[in-house]
């Protein structure tokens, strides 16, 4: 297993528990302590976790922003099942809106088959991937974020206030019962409010990580989407909590 691998099989784990012990990710990953620990001084440094006595928790700051490449390492199984349910409800004609992020690059990556549907998107990366396709893609300009390959800024909110969409498929960062979606950078959480504007139907796809984090930006309270799309590792309270709300949680 190469490195970068290995530090995102940690990172994974450390998203889906919270926290890790070395000697117990050292059997994991059939590797040594001492590798191990070596991996948790990079990620260390570079912002994604916190090393304890023993093993590593994740960083008491909620507004760590990762890069997409480390992103889609990521519940990549959960991403992907989620991508498929999105997928089969877009239909031919739709204009719909992604946004930028892991989830939603594995949805336009199922629509590169697909025709007659027109994306807009503020992401260099989705665009690239449909480029190809039978499918219109309106790129939102704006300058570029090098960690999410999105157009942020006053040129595409200004794009993206002109534009109107039948469905809005949203990746977040965080979903908090209480803030509601969040993401670390303001400038991203700026395009996704217009975002929930320009979209007849919100929806939000988060694999069951996101629940229970919240970061600096506020993207809208959580009654601002129809729907949300997750996996069955979902908690039990906060699912029935949304179906109260007269949010449709839809299991991928």
């Amino acid at each position: 297993m190469l490195n970068e691998e290995r530090r995102n099989k940690i990172l994974e784990t450390l998203a889906q528990q919270r926290r890790l012990l070395v000697s117990e990710m050292a059997q994991e990953l059939a590797t040594t302590p001492v590798t191990i620990r070596k991996d948790l001084i990079v990620l260390e440094k570079r912002g994604l976790c916190q090393r304890v006595h023993g093993g590593a928790i994740l960083p008491q700051s909620s507004d760590v922003d990762l890069a997409l490449t480390e992103k889609e390492h990521l519940h990549s199984r959960e991403k992907e099942r989620i991508a498929r349910v999105a997928e089969k409800q877009i239909n031919d004609g739709d204009v719909i809106i992604l946004d930028s992020g892991s989830t939603t690059t594995a949805i336009a990556r199922r629509l590169r088959t697909r025709r007659n549907i027109t994306v807009i998107t503020n992401a260099v990366n989705i665009a690239w991937e449909l480029a190809a396709s039978e499918n219109a893609v309106i790129l939102l300009g704006g300058t570029v974020r090098e960690k999410s390959f999105s157009l942020v800024g006053p040129i595409s909110e200004a794009a993206i206030s002109r534009l109107m969409a039948d469905k809005l498929f949203l990746g977040v960062d965080g979903i908090d019962l209480e803030v509601g979606y969040t993401t670390p950078n303001l400038l991203e959480a700026n395009i996704n409010r217009l975002m929930l504007q320009s979209a007849a139907e919100v929806i939000v796809v988060a694999d069951s990580s996101k629940f229970g984090r919240k970061s600096l930006g506020v993207i809208a309270e959580v009654s601002a989407a129809g729907q949300i799309i997750t996996d069955d590792k979902i908690p039990a309270g906060v699912h029935q909590r949304l179906v109260a709300l007269g949010i449709k949680v839809t299991i991928a």
